[in-house]
């Protein structure tokens, strides 16, 4: 673990996991929509989000037909573009594949990598979906009760709801509506490239987050901390691949 950079905020010992919101062990399918039902009542979509700097980027990947998950954290600094720190974990998880429970796979391992930062980020960004998911319950949702700070989902296709097309210029913005309740927005973050949907994590209200995600581009469609994040977390996956390889033989 690193040590904590003078001037930046450190988190406590436990990393930013802290006390755990439930347990993993165990959960069914059945059992973990009911939990989402249950979680999302507790997700703050009202808040206001102001100035900012550190913002992490949370990616996770994987192999298909893999059991094993790769998680990184990248905090980025607004100021001067700067990468704070990194933090990754690999893991695997026995949750099955089943659209719309993504985090019962994921989450544990992207936790692993959270509890070993010793900057405390003001902000994360999620590449995947907050509310804008079919219980409100995505995985920036899901993350931002565990660690209690704010997040946005930042995904780069739609889950759930419907839209109608933003115009072509950076800064566009539709809403995105699902059962007649806006769920997050449809936003073009470069001239010209598909959109992203941004919706609400937690501790977040939807208008912040799409400022969020605005302010820390850099010319790509990803925002920086994602973009970073999602290049990081390949190389990542490389270097395992590489690694079992090398044992194997």
């Amino acid at each position: 673990m690193q040590k904590p950079i003078p001037g930046i905020r450190s988190t406590s010992s436990q990393g930013l996991t802290g006390a755990p919101l439930h347990d993993w062990t165990g959960l069914t399918p059945t059992a973990a929509v009911a939990l989402q039902r249950e979680l999302a009542g507790g997700v703050d979509t009202t808040s206001s989000f102001g100035d900012f700097d550190l913002i992490a980027g949370a990616d996770c990947s994987y192999n298909r037909f893999s059991p094993w998950f790769f998680a990184i954290v990248v905090i980025w600094r607004r100021r001067d573009g700067a990468i704070v720190e990194t933090a990754e974990a690999v893991g695997k998880s026995p949750f099955p594949y089943v659209p719309g429970l993504l985090s019962f796979r994921e989450l544990p391992t992207v936790l692993e990598a959270f509890a070993k930062l010793t900057v405390r980020p003001d902000v994360v960004l999620v590449d995947g979906q907050g509310i804008a998911h079919p219980r409100r319950l995505g995985i920036a949702s899901h993350l931002g009760l565990w660690i209690d700070l704010p997040t946005i989902g930042c995904a780069k296709s739609r889950l759930v709801g419907t839209h109608k097309n933003p115009r072509k210029r950076r800064g566009s913005i539709v809403p995105l509506i699902d059962k007649d309740e806006v769920i997050g927005d449809v936003v073009r973050t470069k001239d010209g490239v598909k959109p992203l949907y941004i919706s609400p994590g937690h501790r977040m209200n939807r208008e912040s987050a799409v400022r969020t995600v605005l302010a820390c581009g850099r010319g790509y469609r990803m925002p920086e901390p994602t973009r970073q994040a999602h290049l990081y977390v390949n190389e990542l996956r490389r270097r395992h691949r590489q690694d079992q390889a090398n044992a194997g033989g």
